[in-house]
């Protein structure tokens, strides 16, 4: 069965990074677009990072621009964001999720778009 699985989440003080890997099975998602969304207690599920199916493309939200970065290798059919000049806003559950669409010509913002989840990684940032 499809699986993505989320690591890398921890502790780290405002101003510190942290690196998620996200490692996809069951499914190759080489030619779909993938996000990250983060989740914090009592909030909806926040778009964070898109990247499109070849990775040349990527977004971004606005609180997470020039701090963070998305990224791909298809060859591991992994997914990865690197979060650097951490927040304590940005605490929250991260997950990675993978497009329903083949090769879409953009990075969706929606999470309805996703078919495929993580199970999520907490990220604390502390001040």
């Amino acid at each position: 069965q499809v699986q993505l699985v989320e690591s890398g989440g921890g502790l780290v003080q405002a101003g510190g990074s942290l690196r998620l890997s996200c490692v996809a099975s069951g499914r190759t998602f080489s030619n779909y677009p993938m996000g990250w969304f983060r989740q914090a207690p009592g909030k909806e599920h926040e778009f964070v990072a898109a990247i499109s199916w070849n990775g040349i493309s990527t977004y971004y939200t606005y609180s997470v621009k020039g701090r963070f970065t998305i990224s791909r290798d298809n060859a591991k059919n992994t997914v990865y964001l690197q979060m650097n000049s951490l927040k304590p806003e940005d605490t929250a559950v991260y997950y990675c999720a993978g497009d329903r669409f083949y090769r879409r010509d953009y990075q969706s913002v929606t999470p309805s778009d996703y078919d495929y989840w993580g199970q999520g990684t907490q990220v604390t940032v502390s001040s």
